[in-house]
């Protein structure tokens, strides 16, 4: 843990979000270090095995290996001034809750935790955590979405609103959107378009969706898997 004003003086002169630091750094932390790494967002990763601070050295902007269920720990990399901390512990269930609580005590902005059930995530709830994320049942959601419908892609933005990618149905092809009718028919919304060869366009009253065009659509679960459905 070498150099413990290094963030805090980056911190002085970064705006919100360029900094995050990634606390566990298995499947999920590591995957996500290394992506917002990649994205030009300077990550501080932090995990108590040797074996994957290693593996992690040069790839995130710097990397350590700590306990941080102890505050000192916490304290001397400066985690306190960082824009949002994630917590990624996800196996060990106790390590994860004393460092989120740990984390709230020293007032941290922005906490984001992994919960591996709903009981692991309740507790993170009410320690307070605005951000618990469920990994695995979210990718199993989405998957089985994908699988059971005609769907390229699938993200759900909450508890009842999706954005989906589709193969343009037969019913609207040669149609403007106005007259496909399709918020009065099916209550989504078509908001790009891309045409076979072409590039996605914003998607208006007047666009005419022609065959084999592909969709952004936005809509609740079941109405936009029944106009995805309609091949």
């Amino acid at each position: 843990m070498d150099n413990p004003t290094f963030w805090s003086r980056r911190r002085q002169r970064s705006s919100d979000a360029t900094n995050v630091a990634v606390i566990g750094l298995g499947r999920f932390g590591g995957a996500l270090a290394t992506e917002l790494a990649r994205s030009g967002t300077e990550v501080l990763g932090v995990d108590a095995d040797e074996d994957i601070v290693q593996s992690l050295n040069g790839v995130l902007t710097h990397v350590v290996r700590a306990d941080s269920t102890k505050q000192i720990a916490l304290d001397q990399l400066g985690i306190a001034d960082f824009d949002r901390v994630v917590v990624g512990i996800g196996s060990d269930i106790q390590a994860s809750i004393l460092t989120t609580s740990l984390l709230k005590r020293m007032e941290v902005r922005s906490i984001w935790a992994k919960a591996i059930s709903e009981q692991h995530g309740l507790i993170l709830e009410q320690l307070g955590i605005d951000h618990v994320i469920y990994p695995e049942a979210d990718m199993g959601r989405r998957v089985a979405h994908l699988v059971r419908g005609s769907m390229l892609d699938y993200v759900e933005l909450d508890r009842d609103l999706v954005v989906a990618k589709t193969v343009a149905p037969r019913e609207i092809v040669g149609k403007t959107l106005e007259e496909s009718g399709l918020r009065r028919k099916f209550g989504v919304t078509v908001v790009k378009i891309r045409s076979r060869d072409g590039e996605w366009q914003a998607a208006g009253a007047s666009s005419v969706v022609a065959e084999g065009d592909t969709l952004i659509v936005i809509g609740p679960v079941k109405r936009t898997e029944t106009f995805a459905s309609l091949q």
